[in-house]
């Protein structure tokens, strides 16, 4: 990959317009391969744009593991969008460089997309051979302590179980 491919395939992400436009520079970028990709990759994900952030994000997942820790520090805190797909991406790649960020979003993030994401990437992630019994109970409780942080209350006050009509879909 030359530098040139790399300054073409963003001055095309920078003059698009348009959701075509912003896919097709988007797909440009995935098609360099290049670590050097991520973060412009990264910034497509706070588009507000699904289909231009699902174009990233199988970008992202394929430069593979080396993005982690570019990943790990471009949350935006006030985007929970692109915090979603930041999070789907760190679940697929299955580091478990992403476990303190997975616990975090799974227990303190108001987006649900996020939440959903978080558990995700905590029931998949490859835990390493050395630390898999702590990191193993690191999910454990994150799980735990995630679904306890969002239907605890409903627990508390149905300790039988959810009154009936609240279990959705089904029927008495």
């Amino acid at each position: 990959m030359t530098t040139t491919a790399l300054d073409q395939a963003l001055q095309m992400l920078e003059r698009a317009t348009s959701t075509p436009e912003l896919v097709k520079a988007t797909q440009a970028l995935c098609a360099l391969n290049d670590l050097e990709a991520a973060k412009p990759l990264v910034k497509v994900l706070g588009f507000n744009n699904p289909a231009v952030a699902a174009v990233a994000t199988q970008g992202l997942i394929q430069l593979g593991r080396d993005i982690v820790p570019t990943l790990l520090v471009s949350l935006d805190a006030r985007n929970y969008g692109a915090r979603a797909w930041v999070v789907k991406v760190i679940a697929a790649l299955r580091d478990p460089r992403g476990l303190d960020l997975l616990e975090h979003a799974l227990q303190a993030d108001i987006a649900p997309s996020v939440r959903r994401s978080a558990t995700r990437g905590l029931a998949d992630l490859e835990l390493s051979e050395d630390a898999a019994h702590d990191q193993l109970e690191r999910c454990f409780e994150g799980l735990l302590k995630g679904w306890l942080a969002w239907h605890g209350d409903a627990l508390l006050r149905h300790p039988q179980g959810a009154p009936r009509s609240a279990q959705r879909g089904r029927r008495a």
